[in-house]
C-alpha cells in the first residue's frame, strides 16, 4: 500500500559528517522547493531537529532525518509512539541504520522516491536512565564503544569510518574493561553475569562504526534486541577480535556473548560513557534498564 501523507517535513541537518553535509543544502532545497506537500527545516544547534520534530508532528505527517544516525536519532526520540512515520536521508559520517534497512542504499540524486514510498512498522530500544527516558533505533554501547562515540565527536578532521578507526585506536591505548553487573532476559531464562567486559553493545540494527557487524543476525521486527558482550581480553588480543566483528564470526567465539534479548538490566560501579546511535551520554552510573519495543515505529 502505497502512502498519502498530508505532508513531508525534511529536517536537514548541515553539522552532519562533521560539518560535510552543509554542501548538500542547495542539492536539498532544491529537491523540496515547489512541492506543497513538502518543508525544510534546518538544525542550527545540537538537539535542534528533536525540538523541529516534536513541534510538527501529528497524524498524517511523515518526518524526514537528513542528516547522519544523531539527527535520527533525535526524530526518533521526538515522534516513536505518535503514529508518525520517519525517513531517511542519509548525509552523515557512517549512516549505520540505513544499512540494515536498505543494505544496497546510495544516495540518490533526488527524492522522489519518498513520495510514493511505501512503510512499515519496525523495532526500536527504550533505555531507562534513572528518571530520564529515551528511544535508539540502530544501537547502544557502554564503555569501550561509547568512548569511541565520544572520541568520534572530537575528531572533525576524520571522515567516515576513517574517524572511527582513529577513534578506536586512542581510546584502545588506555582503556580497562569495565567490570558489570548485567542480567539479560531471554526468551525463555535468563542470563546473569557480574565480571569485567571489554565491550558491550545492544543492537537494533546489524552495523556499528561504520562497517563492523556487530550483530549479523539482527532483524529490525523481530521484537528483540540482539546483545553482544566482548568479555575482559588483552589488549594486544583485540585487533583479533575487530577483524572478527568486521566479518560477523565473532559470535562463536568463546570470550563472545551473543544472544537476542527481550531486555537487559546493567548496573555500573563508576561512571563511564554511553552512545546511543553515536550519540554521546557522559557520567553513566548506576542502573540502567534496555527493552525491546516492538514494531515502535514507523519507517520508509
Amino acid at each position: 500500500m502505497i502512502n498519502n501523507f498530508s505532508r513531508y517535513i525534511f529536517i536537514f541537518n548541515p553539522a552532519a559528517d562533521k560539518g560535510r553535509a552543509l554542501r548538500k543544502t542547495g542539492w536539498l532545497k532544491a529537491q523540496v522547493s515547489g512541492r506543497a506537500d513538502s518543508a525544510l527545516f534546518t538544525t542550527t544547534y545540537a538537539g535542534h531537529a528533536e525540538e523541529i520534530a516534536r513541534s510538527k508532528k501529528r497524524e498524517g505527517i511523515c518526518i524526514i532525518a537528513c542528516g547522519g544516525d544523531g539527527t535520527l536519532h533525535e526524530v526518533v526520540n521526538a515522534v516513536a509512539g505518535e503514529g508518525v512515520t520517519i525517513g531517511i536521508v542519509p548525509i552523515g559520517s557512517a549512516n549505520d541504520f540505513i544499512k540494515t534497512l536498505h543494505p544496497q542504499n546510495k544516495l540518490s540524486s533526488c527524492i522522489t522516491h519518498f513520495f510514493e514510498a511505501k512503510s512499515k512498522k519496525i523495532d526500536i530500544g527504550s533505555v531507562f536512565l534513572g528518571n530520564e527516558h529515551r528511544y535508539f533505533i540502530n544501537s547502544l554501547g557502554i564503555g569501550f564503544t561509547g568512548r569511541i562515540a565520544k572520541s568520534v565527536k572530537r575528531t572533525s578532521w576524520l571522515k567516515g569510518e576513517l574517524g572511527y578507526v582513529y577513534a578506536l585506536l586512542s581510546v584502545l591505548f588506555d582503556y580497562m574493561p569495565l567490570t558489570m553487573g548485567i542480567k539479560i532476559t531471554l526468551e525463555d531464562s535468563f542470563l546473569e553475569l557480574h565480571e569485567p567486559v571489554f565491550a558491550f553493545s545492544v543492537l537494533n540494527g546489524k552495523i556499528e562504526g561504520g562497517k563492523f557487524r556487530i550483530a549479523p543476525y539482527a532483524e529490525l521486527s523481530d521484537g528483540l534486541l540482539d546483545v553482544c558482550i566482548l568479555k575482559a581480553v588483552p589488549k594486544h588480543e583485540f585487533f583479533r577480535y575487530a577483524f572478527k566483528y568486521l566479518c560477523g564470526i565473532h559470535i562463536t567465539d568463546p570470550q563472545v556473548i551473543y544472544c537476542k534479548a527481550k531486555a537487559v538490566e546493567v548496573m555500573l560501579e563508576k561512571p563511564d560513557v554511553m552512545h546511543m546511535d553515536g550519540e554521546v551520554y557522559e557520567g553513566i552510573c548506576g542502573r540502567v534498564t534496555i527493552s525491546a519495543v516492538s514494531k515502535g515505529i514507523s519507517v520508509l
